[in-house]
């Protein structure tokens, strides 16, 4: 299972703290999804050598509009083993799943976003998996908390019934505010969640992973299909 961070600058803690911790709460990797502005310099192999487990290079891209998502992305593409589009807003949530090349709509209900049974359907078709984001309810209180909990309810309820792809994560700023797997998963059998299906979103972040540097290797022609390596012959 995987967990996604945001690391300093973005966030609070390095990219080394975080791993260090999420090895300790065992996790098999961590994605770094900074947004584009704030990238963090580390060195990848290093840091997954030191401690064990997968490090994924990613981003959380934070535009204005449309236009600007769009360049982004093929900015990134190429660059990041996973991208995501930063949500919390209802044009910007369906322009997100309407992108092949997008592979996390992150904290879709965030701020005034929204989703609806267009967005979950578009999503499900085009392979973009809907971020479950637990930051809220771990960390919200009053209001907020009992808003984050309405919204999950109904997230959850479209994933399910568009069989949509869906990622869970608690949205760390701080390697103070990881929590172990079994955690996260109580948390989830907390909101009428399975802790099947949030060990799952957790990892489908790792399934992602592997999937984008498969498909970013020389011998990829399409899914299901490779070059033999010469010493497979």
């Amino acid at each position: 299972m995987y967990e996604a961070v945001h690391a300093r600058p973005d966030g609070e803690a390095t990219v080394a703290r975080f791993v260090s911790t999420a090895a300790e709460y065992g996790f098999d990797g961590i994605v770094v999804r900074n947004h584009g502005d704030a990238l963090p310099a580390y060195d990848r192999a290093s840091i997954a050598d030191t401690y064990g487990i997968d490090v994924v290079s990613g981003v959380e891209i934070h535009a204005e509009d449309r236009s600007r998502a769009s360049g982004f992305i093929g900015n990134h593409r190429e660059s990041r083993t996973i991208v995501a589009v930063h949500g919390g807003d209802l044009d910007m949530n369906r322009f997100a799943v309407e992108q092949p090349a997008v592979d996390v709509l992150a904290h879709p209900m965030a701020g005034d976003g929204d989703v609806d049974h267009v967005v979950v359907k578009t999503a499900a078709e085009n392979g973009v998996h809907l971020e479950y984001s637990l930051r809220h309810v771990l960390r919200a209180e009053g209001g907020q908390r009992v808003a984050a909990l309405r919204d999950l309810q109904k997230l959850q309820d479209l994933i399910e019934e568009y069989d949509a792809p869906y990622v869970v994560s608690a949205d760390p700023r701080t390697h103070l505010q990881l929590r172990a797997p079994r955690d996260l998963a109580a948390v989830g059998e907390a909101l009428d969640c399975s802790a099947a299906w949030i060990e799952a979103g957790l990892a489908a972040w790792g399934a992602l992973a592997t999937r984008n540097r498969e498909r970013a290797s020389d011998n990829f022609v399409e899914p299901g299909i490779r070059l033999a390596d010469t010493d497979d012959r």
